[in-house]
């Protein structure tokens, strides 16, 4: 039996309809039906495709506006909502048809259904066109003394609303004393939904002044067990406006909220963290302060067992709090060690956090945590960990020796990016102990071909440099780098350029071809403006007065320290006053963040108590600034000005430089004459050991090892605008 072959249909593409078409046919459909569809099954699904095609921005909808018009009067509370969607999407596109729904709206705010009336005032506050804008006034000044307490709130919500459209036709009525006169409703919704109205316009404006007694506040605290979770929220946000003026009063407020910290929701138990840490400010007993502080660790910890998102919101929370109050969480740093399936944003905030937590009590259990870091297999996070270890030799001395053996333990490792961040690190612990730890450069040096990043060829540099006396081959390791001068980066170069020239300080037999070469190259083969103007003071130095240079060069150094991560006090003050918000993230002030956000201060009662913010143990008088500041890897002066001035007479040759008195221009013009024809010829006695304190290519006067983002200071002061409305009096 044979079958015969039938050819396959040609291939047919549908007939194109353009969007003219598709308007057309869901206007059919929207107008179909008819009384058999008595359930408007029919319209229910052509309002869906059109919703979703407005979705994906399909301007073409906005044809369809007279039908959709049409289609609200049906009482169906689905079919309204979507008809009240396409309503406020396009409303601004076509004002003339859209008017034409105002009344429509109008007569669902008479509906015997709630929702309706709120779902029909939502949508009208919403429009931001003159005429809506207008119409709502009346409405919502009716439906604030609605009998339901949902239209109520949704009323609430729509003053702020109108606020936000025109706030010169808000404040002219009475819409804000209307609002006011919701805070005695019975409802708490009600009351919660009227506060976060009236903060949301205070947050706004600058003509009226937010103002809660301590009879007010504790009503609003009566009310928070019987709000939802967004309501507490936005009662504990307006007790942030609330200024205690006897300490008992504000000890009594944060007694009564505190059980609010065992909340499910984060962001109830974040405000109340924030309200208490208000609190704290006014409350003159240090034991009641304490006891308040041991109850804010439990949540914190908490919040540890949720998702990394809001791990990571509690965790930076946890790094501004332990500035303001250290004894929140004190005793509690194992909770912060990191778990192997924590995102990296995690674990490095946490790692922080061990940081700042360490003390000399557990510092052998967190060496053994920070080991156990450094052979992770994350890069970046094995990186943070080694400079935390470095960290911590110069923030605990008596732990400086373990934390350098430990160091010592994992560049034998050679492993490339863990010997380079183990240089970075023993450089600033030279800055910090110098003359103690000098037997671990022979370690270092037998690790130079593993450093090809720019700061740790920098920090090496400047270790060769430092100790070039010490080093019996310095001069033939800085020629080895020297090869690729003109390749390396401006702060590998900066560094080359002062390494030689203490060389030639501290060895002149060694550095005298050096010299001459590298200033040779930083004057006259070079852009960097930097490069070149520390080149001519290097070269107009040491043609002048060679003690003055190694005063100046060699010259004792302020003294480092691990503290960068504090912020200056008035930041960090304002920082406690919006725990939980996201200015808490970039740990910046919110103003930063926010740039209309009303900066908030501490109010001035006689019950404030001005604490001295907890610091460093030795503060300079530069200590607020961060590395960042100073510029990075070995970018910083090695000159101090206090060790002398470089202008004496020179030696040598008979030539002169100028004093005090003498004429400037000459003087350098026969300073550079004289070096530029002498410099073979330049010699001082060679000294053995001959160190002049603990100088060099450092940092700037703080080591930030986290590069942390760098910190604002915002105007100080806070705006607490006029007098002449004020709220909840």
């Amino acid at each position: 039996m044979f079958m015969a072959y039938v050819p396959p249909p040609a291939y047919s593409l549908p007939p194109f309809r353009g969007s003219q078409g598709k308007v057309a046919e869901l206007r059919l459909e929207l107008n179909s039906g008819g009384r058999k569809d008595k359930n408007f099954t029919t319209k229910k699904i052509a309002l869906k495709k059109i919703v979703a095609n407005m979705t994906m921005s399909n301007n073409d909808m906005v044809a369809l506006f007279p039908d959709i018009i049409s289609c609200m009067a049906i009482q169906s509370l689905e079919i309204k909502k979507m008809c009240f969607l396409f309503l406020v999407n396009y409303a601004r596109m076509k004002s003339d048809i859209a008017v034409k729904a105002i009344p429509v709206l109008e007569h669902d705010m008479e509906d015997p259904n709630p929702l309706v009336r709120a779902l029909a005032l939502r949508t009208m506050s919403y429009i931001h066109v003159r005429e809506f804008v207008e119409a709502t006034v009346p409405v919502v000044k009716h439906l604030l003394r609605d009998s339901d307490p949902y239209v109520r709130k949704t009323a609430a919500f729509c003053v702020a609303k109108l606020y936000d459209h025109d706030r010169h036709m808000v404040e002219a009525s009475d819409l804000i004393d209307r609002l006011n006169g919701l805070l005695r409703d019975d409802n708490p919704t009600v009351v919660a939904s009227a506060l976060a109205s009236l903060m949301d316009i205070w947050e706004r404006s600058d003509a009226i002044k937010l103002t809660i007694d301590y009879a007010n506040a504790s009503k609003m605290v009566a009310i928070l067990p019987d709000c939802s979770e967004w309501g507490q929220t936005y009662i504990l946000e307006a007790l942030m406006s609330y200024v205690p003026q006897e300490s008992g009063e504000a000890l009594l407020l944060a007694e009564r909220i505190a059980p609010r910290l065992s909340h499910s929701n984060s962001a109830v138990v974040l405000t109340c963290i924030r309200v208490i840490l208000y609190l704290m400010n006014y409350i003159a007993d240090q034991k009641q302060i304490s006891a308040l502080c041991r109850k804010l660790s439990p949540p914190l910890v908490t919040l540890l067992a949720k998702g990394p998102e809001v791990q990571y919101l509690a965790l930076r929370n946890a790094l501004l709090i332990l500035q303001r109050r250290p004894e929140v969480l004190r005793n509690d740093i194992r909770v912060f060690f990191c778990k192997y399936n924590d995102p990296i944003y995690v674990k490095v905030t946490k790692l922080e956090l061990i940081f700042m937590l360490a003390t000399e009590n557990n510092i052998d259990e967190v060496l053994t945590e920070l080991r156990e870091y450094a052979t992770e297999i994350d890069v970046h996070f094995v990186r943070k960990a080694v400079r935390a270890i470095g960290k911590l030799a110069i923030k605990i001395e008596p732990a400086a020796k373990r934390c350098i053996n430990l160091l010592l333990e994992l560049v034998a490792t050679k492993i490339t990016y863990i010997v380079q961040e183990a240089t970075v690190v023993i450089r600033n612990i030279f800055r910090k102990y110098p003359n103690q730890y000098e037997s671990i450069i022979g370690t270092l040096c037998e690790h130079l071909d593993s450093l090809d990043e720019p700061e740790a060829k920098a920090a090496m540099i400047w270790v060769i440099g430092q100790y070039a006396s010490r080093i019996e081959n310095s001069d033939a390791l800085l020629d080895d780098f020297l090869y690729s001068f003109a390749e390396e980066p401006i702060e590998v170069q900066l560094a080359l350029l002062t390494a030689t020239v203490k060389l030639f300080i501290q060895r002149p037999t060694k550095g005298q071809e050096l010299v001459p070469r590298v200033l040779k190259w930083a004057t006259e083969e070079t852009d960097n403006p930097d490069l070149r103007d520390r080149a001519y003071m290097y070269w107009r130095l040491l043609s002048t007065d060679m003690e003055a240079a190694k005063r100046i060069v060699m010259g004792e150094k302020p003294a480092i320290t691990a503290e960068s991560e504090r912020l200056d006090p008035v930041t960090l003050e304002e920082m406690c006053l919006n725990v939980g918000t996201l200015a808490t993230v970039y740990l910046k002030p919110v103003q930063t963040v926010f740039r209309n956000a009303r900066p908030r201060r501490l109010q001035e009662s006689p019950a404030l108590q001005r604490q001295e913010v907890p610091g460093p143990t030795s503060v300079l008088s530069d200590a607020n600034k961060s590395l960042s500041m100073f510029g990075m890897g070995g970018q910083a002066s090695d000159f101090d000005i206090r060790a002398g001035s470089g202008a004496a007479a020179a030696g040598g040759g008979g030539t002169a430089a100028a004093g005090n008195n003498g004429n400037l221009a000459q003087a350098v013009s026969e300073a550079d004459e004289y070096f530029a024809n002498q410099m073979g010829g330049m010699r001082i006695q060679e000294q053995g050991d001959s160190f002049g304190g603990s100088g060099g290519e450092d940092n700037g006067y703080v080591v930030n090892q986290y590069g942390r983002q760098n910190v604002y200071n915002t105007a100080g002061g806070g705006n607490n605008g006029n007098e002449n409305g004020d709220l909840l009096m």
